[in-house]
Parts: structure tokens; C-alpha cells; sequence
């Protein structure tokens, strides 16, 4: 019997091998295990789409899969009345999970799938580099090579690796919203139906406790819907997603991209698919190299690098805290309380992570992990926080995206530099700032920009250790330059819990 987990539910984890013990007959078993939904609190969104991804996979899997739901994993092996028969499954996608497979007798846990790198293969590339500074850019130029992804013989296709610079264009002057067609979106189904009602029940029995807004569902639970997602991404959204993908509109959450993260994660659609439609759509002259480019170095490059990453650091690596950051994060923030947020860059993504689980990864990056890094909060807490708030989040996502990405808690290991700016970088990337009761070129007064200030009260803290970085030292001189400083520091350290 071949054990799926909730996040390996594409065809390519059901592909025969040796090193898996998969034949075509082998029966199947799944486990809904309500404890998962007891140990975090979880976006409601998020817990309806495993569900219904789980159950509609179960549904088209029919009579060759045991599905049971459970309280533990323990309890579901055990129904299932697996007895001391051999199980199998692929390699878990979280250290906790790998802990369990493993203390169970007759379970044997055969290599990950669901990425395009065998990590061994990443093992051996990192150790080559010396095990620290394992640079992205490497990484990726790596990969390509290694996958003939984008290539003319040995070199990148158009003379260029990196397209970045065509890719960081502000949002259209005077646009609401992009002139591209609308992502796909699916329609709800009976699954969705008794999903929903038992997340209702669980809620009112007491049993588990969520945050967010959950419906209509909004990303693929099946296959064929991600399939389409794709689909349509590739063919009419892929063309514009270059120029404008570190963008940001306050009536277009989704700009863009792509929106496959979610069902990328579920394993519904496998990364080698996702680059390669988008490759063949600019051999066939469909979109821009820039746009193309940018894709694939979100999935082959970034996707590919944090999973690595995850279990290259190890497991201590989520402890990380290099900048000693312990402040609890408030309530209003852990509560989705975009409403009590003056704000109006942050009470924008914020009310859009509350409302569906979701926002693209600079509103993640500049906006939230921004303040929240510029705050001081805890990067364990913070990393919890993005695991259990978003569609997308799991384990090896969220640890080296926010502990090393997003709050510079390993002190350097992932990135060269700590990613938080003021308030003009907001305001040169959005049409989020005008309308603001904070003005962005203000660190103090009435009008304040809480990033603006938050900018130059967290170098002004980590001045020791930000001035020796070749990256950052620039910047902290400029903290020479303020004469306000004084009341920079006095407003920021009274700031509190309370919401901007």
C-alpha cells in the first residue's frame, strides 16, 4: 500500500519505480487527520482547499484508495487496517512528517518528488560551493543547464540569465488595474458543499479554530482545474507578467501572476510542466522573453532553492535569530484585522490575505514581512504566521522565505542584505500611497509614514551590524544626514501594538 500525503496528489506521484515500490495496481491510502487542523490556526480558505483537494483526488481515485479520516496519522494507519503490511511514501515535505513516517513500523519512505532537483544532486552542487554563500543566481544557471531550460547549447537564450531589469517596471500611470484578461477561476462543487458544512461543524463543536474568510473557493483543488489555471495563465496572462511582476495595485490583488503557487504546493501540477509550457509559448513567438524568463526564475530558480534550502540548513535553521528580534506579534495582526489599520498599504494586504489566503510576493515581502522585520517581531512567530495564513504556506515554504528572505534572522546565510525600505518605495511601486493618511516622505508627525520611520528606526537599531555590510552601509550613513533622528527613535519606540 502507497501512502499520499495532502500535498502530493498529482499523477507524478503515482508513477511506478523502483525506488519507490509504486507498480500500476498498488493500492492507495490517504489520511485526513483532524489534529493538523488543531496545532495551528489555519486561514479558513487554506484548510477548505486541502480538504477539497484531498477528497476530490479520493473521488477520482475511486476503489483503489483507502481514504480515512481520523483525529492523528497514527489512528488513520491503524483504521485503514494496514496491519504488518509493507507501507510506502514519498518523502515528506516537512521535518515533523519525516519524523512520524519514520517512527512507524513498516513504513518506508522513498525519494521526494514534485521538484525538478534530487537533493542529493543540490547536496553535492552546495557542498561544492562550500556550504555558505550558496547564491540564488548560482542556483538557478544550474538548474537551467542541468534542465536545457531557456538554453542555446551551453548559453541562456537572448545573450542573457537574468532579465531582472526589465522586470521591476512601476503599475501602469492612472490603471486601476492591468489590461490583461482575468486569472481562472474555479466553480465549487458537492465536495466543496460538505467541506465547507464540516468546517462549520468543527468550528461550532469547538474542535478547531480558524482566521479568515473562507468561499467562494478561489484556486485549483483537482488536476484538471490546475491544469487549466495553467492553461490559461500561459496563453493570456503570461505576455504581461514580466514588466510588471514587483508591482502593485490596490484593485488588482493578482495583477498577473500566475496564482499555480497553491496548486504547485498540492502537487497538482509538477514545476517541469509549468516551465516548460511556459518556454514553448516563446519558441512559438506567444510571449516575451523578459515575461518568460521571470516565470521560470520564480519556479526553476526560487521555488527549487528555498525547498533545497529547507533541508540543506537543516531543522535548527528555523530558530534562527541573528538580529535578536522577540517581540510577540499583536493581536490585530494574528487576527486579520485589516479593518482596525489606517494604513493604507498594509490594511490593503492585509484585507487581502483575510479575505482570501493570498497576495503575491512583494505585498509579502515590502509590506508585511517588511513591517514586521522593521518592528522587531519574532521571525519564529512571524514564520508561523505566513505558514498558517496562506493558501500556499507550508513548512518548507515559509522557513526559508521569511526567516531568511524576509526577516534576516540567519543573519546573512540566504541573502546578502535585510529586504525592508520606507515609504517612496511603496509609493514608486503602488498607487497605494496617495489616498494614505501617512505620507510617504514624513518620519514624523501627524502624518508619518510608519514604513518611512520603521526604515530608519531599524537600521538606526542594527547600525552595528547593518554598517559593515557592503550592501546596507550606504544606507546607514544616510542616518548621519537625519536631524530628526532623535524623534524618530522616541516616536518609533512608543509606537507599541498599536496598528499604523
Amino acid at each position: 500500500m502507497h501512502w499520499l500525503f495532502g500535498d502530493q496528489l498529482g499523477p507524478h506521484f503515482l508513477l511506478p519505480s523502483e525506488d519507490s515500490g509504486l507498480t500500476g495496481d498498488t493500492p492507495l491510502l490517504m489520511i485526513e487527520a483532524r489534529s493538523v487542523f488543531r496545532r495551528r490556526r489555519f486561514h479558513r480558505a487554506k484548510a477548505h482547499l486541502v480538504l477539497s483537494a484531498m477528497r476530490h483526488r479520493a473521488a477520482e481515485l475511486g476503489d483503489r484508495v483507502v481514504y480515512v479520516r481520523a483525529d492523528t496519522y497514527r489512528e488513520g494507519l491503524a483504521r485503514a487496517a494496514v496491519g504488518g503490511a509493507q507501507v510506502t511514501v514519498h518523502h515528506p515535505t516537512s521535518y515533523a512528517a519525516v519524523r512520524l513516517v519514520r517512527s512507524l513500523p513498516d513504513v518506508a519512505v522513498g525519494p521526494a518528488r514534485g521538484f525538478l532537483v534530487p537533493t542529493a544532486d543540490f547536496t553535492a552542487w552546495a557542498d561544492g560551493h562550500g556550504g555558505r554563500r550558496l547564491r540564488q543566481e548560482d542556483f538557478y544557471r544550474w538548474v537551467r543547464r542541468g534542465h536545457d531550460l531557456l538554453m542555446d547549447g551551453d548559453q541562456p537564450v537572448g545573450g542573457r540569465w537574468n532579465l531582472d531589469h526589465d522586470n521591476r517596471r512601476p503599475p501602469p500611470r492612472g490603471a486601476a488595474v492591468l489590461p490583461v484578461a482575468a486569472p481562472y477561476r474555479p466553480r465549487e462543487d458537492a465536495v466543496d458543499d460538505e467541506v465547507r458544512h464540516d468546517l462549520d461543524l468543527w468550528e461550532k463543536d469547538g474542535d478547531v479554530s480558524f482566521v479568515g474568510r473562507d468561499g467562494p473557493r478561489l484556486f485549483p483543488a483537482t488536476r484538471a482545474e490546475a491544469r487549466t489555471a495553467l492553461r490559461r495563465f500561459v496563453e493570456h496572462r503570461l505576455g504581461a507578467f514580466g514588466p510588471f511582476e514587483d508591482a502593485m495595485l490596490a484593485a488588482d490583488p493578482a495583477m498577473s501572476h500566475s496564482l499555480l503557487s497553491s496548486s504547485l504546493n498540492l502537487g497538482l501540477l509538477d514545476p517541469a510542466e509549468c516551465v516548460e509550457s511556459a518556454e514553448a509559448a516563446w519558441r512559438a513567438g506567444r510571449a516575451p522573453l523578459n515575461s518568460v524568463e521571470g516565470f521560470v526564475r520564480q519556479i526553476a530558480g526560487w521555488r527549487e532553492y528555498v525547498w533545497q534550502l529547507y533541508w540543506y540548513f537543516g531543522e535548527d535553521y528555523r530558530h534562527s535569530n541573528a538580529l535578536r528580534h522577540v517581540a510577540p506579534l499583536p493581536d490585530w495582526w494574528s487576527d486579520l484585522d485589516a479593518d482596525d489599520v489606517r494604513a493604507r498599504c498594509l490594511r490593503t494586504v492585509l484585507a487581502q490575505v483575510r479575505d482570501t489566503g493570498w497576495t503575491h510576493h512583494i505585498p509579502r515581502l515590502m509590506i508585511l514581512g517588511g513591517y514586521a522585520l522593521q518592528r522587531g517581531w519574532d521571525p519564529a512567530a512571524v514564520t508561523d504566521w505566513f505558514h498558517r495564513s496562506f493558501v500556499d504556506g507550508y513548512d518548507w515554504v515559509m522557513v526559508p522565505n521569511v526567516v531568511g528572505m524576509s526577516q534576516y534572522a540567519d543573519g546573512g546565510r540566504m541573502t546578502t542584505k535585510p529586504y525592508t525600505s520606507g515609504g517612496a518605495y511603496v509609493n514608486r511601486m503602488s498607487d497605494l500611497c496617495g489616498p494614505c493618511v501617512h505620507r510617504p516622505g514624513d518620519r514624523t508627525g501627524a502624518h508619518a509614514c510608519p514604513y518611512t520611520a520603521g526604515y530608519w528606526a531599524f537600521l538606526d537599531r542594527h547600525r552595528p551590524l547593518l554598517e559593515h555590510n557592503h550592501r546596507t552601509a550606504r544606507a546607514v550613513r544616510g542616518l548621519d544626514r537625519l536631524t530628526d533622528l532623535d524623534e524618530v527613535r522616541r516616536q518609533e519606540g512608543a509606537r507599541g501594538d498599536t496598528p499604523p
